[in-house]
């Protein structure tokens, strides 16, 4: 992530140098790399693994700072009308009176400022600002134009961040602390962290297309039940009993994405930092874009809608997880099995149902192929950064199936809530889509 931002920087600062040295006068001005739009989410996504950012609330970094980007190009670009009557009480934007000298860079600019006031090490982020703004001079723009290019990107980001703050995150913290039920069957946290439980009230907040948390609200779990002959308990042998070969270890940590991992080495606790579910799709959208040489406004348009498909199945999911509340698979196994059991994966600090990973994937998975059909061939590097290399996928589905398999192989879900989480994630992108479908039609009559 870093080495590609810095060759990137370096080639665009070199070729600048050289034919500012030429003496030729000013550069013609070049079309904006589609590109440079992964290179922020990228980097978003690395100060999310520095900053331990929770799954959920990663959707949503990912969501307001694409929406900053997509806004800013529907304001001069009516092949992309803006995304109010599609989202859920997002007003018109007020377009800037002065206009920008090249709209792309604007997007740019007002992703990086969204992101930059909502990431906890946001600030992080003014090192790739100043490396676009020295692209900007071999793209061919003066200072004076890139300055006003940041400008324009400053009042759309502003309007966006106001739009942000009401969507009531922020008043999560007035909540009372939650505490996990004792009752049997119920979820409780898990070794080695024992971490409290991730956003309880996820649900609370505005979705972005959906009309409520729970309007896809799944079947509940197989009830909870010791008896050896109980459906729930074959759920839970199918989980201790998994015999893995070396082919499912390998997916099992492909997909792992679990921000709060420990790994207890001699007396140490040492904190294992990796990328979120949410991140790992925006990576895949940045892949799948760069292949199909996709340009400026239909990448950044797909990266805005994936990322508007990850905020609102989090929310969906996270709003059956505190509903079902169910006990994972590590605390019942050790209760009722075996005391010694360990699953190969860390289980997170959330309730067991539904599956988060096999939600969003699915989700994604179906945003994705509406864009780019049902057999789309790629290959995933967007682990290899963090040592597990690459696998390939003849479909968005099957990696989304792969994906969900993996908690599974994990041992840290029973096989309703993964396939119930496909379930819920196919109904929250087929929402996604289709509201999006009927806005396009509605605004163009």
């Amino acid at each position: 992530m870093n080495s590609l931002n810095t060759y990137i920087t370096f080639v665009f600062v070199l070729t600048g140098l050289l034919a500012l040295n030429s003496c030729q006068g000013p550069l013609p001005k070049q079309e904006i790399p589609a590109k440079s739009i992964a290179s922020i989410t990228e980097k978003m996504t690395e100060l999310m693994v520095h900053d331990i950012t929770n799954p959920p609330l990663a959707a949503r970094f990912y969501g307001y700072a694409c929406l900053s980007g997509y806004e800013t190009i529907a304001s001069k670009n009516k092949d992309y009308p803006s995304f109010a009557g599609l989202l859920n009480e997002l007003p018109l934007i007020t377009i800037p009176e002065k206009e920008s000298p090249s709209i792309e860079i604007s997007a740019l600019f007002a992703m990086l400022q969204t992101a930059a006031a909502m990431q906890p090490s946001g600030s992080e982020l003014e090192s790739l600002k100043q490396s676009i703004s020295d692209s900007c001079t071999v793209w061919g723009y003066s200072k004076e134009e890139i300055s006003a290019a940041e400008q324009y990107a400053t009042e759309i980001s502003e309007q966006i961040l106001n739009y942000a703050q009401k969507d009531k995150y922020r008043d999560i913290s007035n909540y009372p602390r939650y505490q996990p039920s004792e009752g049997e069957g119920n979820w409780y946290p898990t070794p080695p962290g024992y971490f409290a439980p991730v956003e309880p009230y996820f649900n609370t907040i505005r979705p972005f297309t959906l009309k409520a948390a729970d309007q896809f609200k799944p079947l509940p779990p197989v009830p909870f039940s010791t008896d050896p002959n109980s459906e729930f308990y074959a759920l839970m042998q199918e989980v201790y009993s998994l015999e893995m070969n070396q082919v499912q270890r390998e997916i099992a940590g492909f997909w792992d994405c679990n921000p709060f991992a420990l790994e207890e080495t001699g007396h140490l606790m040492v904190g294992i930092k990796q990328i979120s579910p949410g991140g790992h799709w925006m990576g895949i959208t940045a892949i799948a874009c760069q292949q199909s040489n996709l340009d400026f406004y239909e990448t950044l348009k797909i990266n805005s809608l994936v990322a508007i498909g990850l905020m609102d199945g989090f929310i969906s999911c996270w709003d059956e997880k505190y509903r079902s509340d169910r006990i994972r698979p590590e605390t019942a196994i050790r209760k009722y099995i075996d005391p010694n059991y360990r699953p190969m994966l860390q289980t997170p600090p959330f309730p067991e149902y539904l599956s988060g990973h096999s939600t969003i994937s699915t989700t994604s998975a179906v945003i994705l192929t509406h864009f780019f059909g049902e057999n789309y061939k790629y290959t995933d590097t967007v682990e290899e950064q963090y040592g597990l290399g690459s696998r390939s996928y003849t479909s968005f589905m099957h990696a989304s199936e792969e994906a969900s398999i993996s908690r599974l192989y994990g041992g840290i879900h029973y096989m309703d809530a993964i396939t119930r989480g496909q379930d819920q994630g196919k109904e929250v992108g087929n929402w996604v889509i289709s509201s999006y479908e009927k806005h396009i039609e509605n605004s163009n009559n």
